[in-house]
């Protein structure tokens, strides 16, 4: 099974454990086999290989995402990296050619695209090996996944079915309604259109082909900001005759706000927390080092991290968005492919962060023109690299670098802490020259 999971989203409404470089689907708050807690895009891609261990995957996903994805999940899934947003066509397109162009996938074989971020059980990716199975039957040009609504929602657009069958033709399709629309919809046997569509691999090409005009997947690559902003719904959905769906009636949640993410958390408290026993229906998050104490509390969520602390009753937090929008404020922690980073403290002059390096990984090899930066071992050992040369840092080492030194610090096999305090009058994140490694 050739999977596409679609990687977007920013990170307004699942503020503050979500940012601008960690969307809801790297929030790690699903309790694991091992007594840890994974993300939901590590969850995903857990029960994909569990119902296809040969499944190959692919994330479709913009350069702010490589890192986290990286960091996560490593190098278990191919990654196609979007230049920039163009939205769901142009970005199917050019998976479409990372497949056939980098990976080799031939033009006959089934490939099923879908979010990253369902929350669903195992079933839904045994219908994902199912609708992969009817594209690659070529009896129609595309295979959508309908799920099977639950109420009339005015979220998600809606698919008309000819029949009443497991799979059956597309009559047509319905924009997000309201909620009467909705539910005469329902009374005419409509589903949810999930974003779920299977196909051959050369259909889509043909279909990218004839409305963008590139040569190959290098080519795509670099116009792929002139391309229009166009869903794959509007590009080739809504124009295609031939169209069947596959009915979904097992479960499927969007987590797209704090009230149904909530819902989907394994225990009330993830992190350092306590409830009284008056505490009701509330649900807490906390990434920091420091305890929470909630007393008398009913319906809220309470999520803490480097980045600010939210409390808010929980049909409330899904009106979040408009004020993180006023926020303005410096990302405070992200996953990078090498491990991770905190900021600690921010004064005029400095800034203080703490560095995680995962074992044997690196910072890449770089200089800045307007600051100073001390390092100073927390813990584990490996080698600092100064303009070249190299000295052995261990636990309590501090490491000191000039403005323009070339420099980068190689973890051991137990991983390092840094804590890295940056120097200067003019501190930002574009201050930086990037260098092949001097190795």
């Amino acid at each position: 099974m050739n999977v596409v999971l679609l990687s977007g989203g920013s990170g307004k409404r699942l503020w503050p454990l979500s940012n601008d470089v960690r969307s809801k689907q790297f929030i790690k708050m699903f309790r694991n086999e091992n007594g840890g807690y994974d993300s939901m895009v590590q969850r995903v891609y857990r029960q994909i290989t569990r119902v296809d261990s040969e499944a190959s995957v692919t994330i479709a996903t913009s350069k702010k995402q490589v890192s986290a994805i990286k960091n996560q999940l490593g190098d278990k899934v191919s990654i196609c990296v979007e230049p920039e947003r163009r939205d769901t066509f142009p970005a199917i397109a050019l998976a479409a050619a990372f497949l056939h162009d980098q990976k080799g996938v031939g033009e006959d074989e089934a490939i099923v695209v879908c979010p990253v971020d369902p929350y669903v059980d195992d079933s839904y990716f045994s219908a994902l090996k199912s609708l992969c199975a009817l594209a690659e039957a070529g009896t129609s040009n595309l295979t959508l996944m309908g799920i099977e609504p639950t109420y009339p929602s005015e979220k998600y657009g809606y698919i008309l079915p000819e029949g009443t069958g497991e799979v059956s033709k597309v009559k047509t399709f319905k924009e997000k309604p309201d909620v009467e629309t909705a539910k005469r919809y329902l009374a005419q046997g409509a589903v949810w259109n999930g974003g779920v569509f299977a196909f051959r691999l050369g259909y889509l090409l043909k279909c990218a082909h004839e409305q963008i005009h590139f040569t190959d997947y290098q080519d795509l690559f670099l116009h792929y900001g002139e391309q229009k902003k166009i869903s794959f719904d509007y590009a080739v959905v809504e124009h295609e005759p031939n169209v069947q769906m596959m009915r979904y009636t097992g479960r499927w949640k969007d987590l797209g706000t704090w009230n149904t993410f909530a819902e989907a958390m394994d225990a009330p408290v993830i992190g350092n927390a306590v409830l009284n026993e008056t505490c009701h229906n509330t649900n807490v998050i906390n990434e920091l080092n420091l305890p929470i104490l909630c007393m008398g509390c009913k319906d809220m969520v309470i999520a803490a991290s480097n980045d600010g602390i939210l409390v808010s009753e929980k049909e409330q937090s899904s009106y979040i968005k408009p004020f993180v929008d006023q926020m303005e404020q410096q990302v405070m922690y992200a996953e990078k492919s090498w491990g991770s980073f905190t900021v600690l403290d921010i004064q005029d002059g400095s800034m203080t962060i703490k560095i995680v390096l995962q074992p044997g990984h690196r910072l890449n090899y770089h200089s800045h023109d307007h600051r100073d930066e001390v390092w100073t071992v927390m813990s584990g050992a490996g080698t600092a690299v100064l303009d070249g040369v190299e000295q052995a840092v261990k636990p309590g080492d501090v490491v000191r670098m000039a403005a323009a030194c070339k420099h980068t610090v190689i973890a051991g096999k137990e991983g390092m802490q840094i804590l890295e305090v940056q120097l200067g009058k003019e501190i930002s994140v574009h201050d930086k020259h990037k260098y092949p490694f001097p190795r």
